[in-house]
């Protein structure tokens, strides 16, 4: 019976940890630190966080969490622009290839895989945002112009910040693996 009590506590000190950073990372997508942007582009914390949890995690799943997180941050951008495409499809995709590309062992679970993981599903994100506007009328020109900088500042800033969420929550969930053994 402890057990079963010290178990349930740990699931609840889990999904709170969890969920916290998902929080911190949601609030830190609309702030703007002094010497975090590059071409007035921040990094995508939202997409870092969903590779970082998507890294061991079954495909369906991870493809849901990043429908989750682009219906989140679509709800948080609606009132500013109501013709603006989902995140939703992008984030989906990240997170279900991520997954993907861990079931396959084509990367390791390191802070340089990660980063490079990150790196390409940042332009994938940004090029998903790209392809919705063009389908929506938007002015090719214009677009695709600004989706190079946009994709790239995006997919460097991720990229470099990803440690900074990986290395913990990483760090936490194996430790968690320890102890269920």
């Amino acid at each position: 019976m402890l057990d079963r009590k010290v178990s349930l506590a740990t699931k609840v000190v889990n999904w709170s940890v969890t969920g916290g950073s998902l929080f911190v990372c949601v609030l830190a997508m609309y702030t703007r630190f002094p010497g975090m942007t590059l071409a007035g582009i921040a990094p995508n914390w939202l997409l870092i966080w969903l590779v970082t949890w998507s890294v061991n995690r079954p495909v369906i799943l991870a493809t849901m969490a990043g429908i989750g997180l682009g219906l989140l941050q679509d709800s948080m951008t609606f009132a500013a622009v109501r013709t603006s495409p989902t995140h939703a499809l992008g984030l989906a995709i990240a997170g279900g290839l991520t997954a993907l590309l861990q079931k396959q062992r084509y990367m390791q679970e390191d802070f340089i895989s990660i980063a490079l993981i990150v790196f390409g599903m940042a332009v994938i994100v940004e090029t998903m945002h790209a392809i919705q506007l063009t389908a929506m009328g938007a002015s090719m020109d214009n677009v695709w112009t600004l989706q190079q900088r946009i994709a790239l500042s995006s997919a460097i800033l991720s990229s470099l910040w990803s440690p900074a969420i990986y290395f913990p929550l990483s760090r936490w969930w194996r430790s968690l693996e320890r102890k269920d053994e």
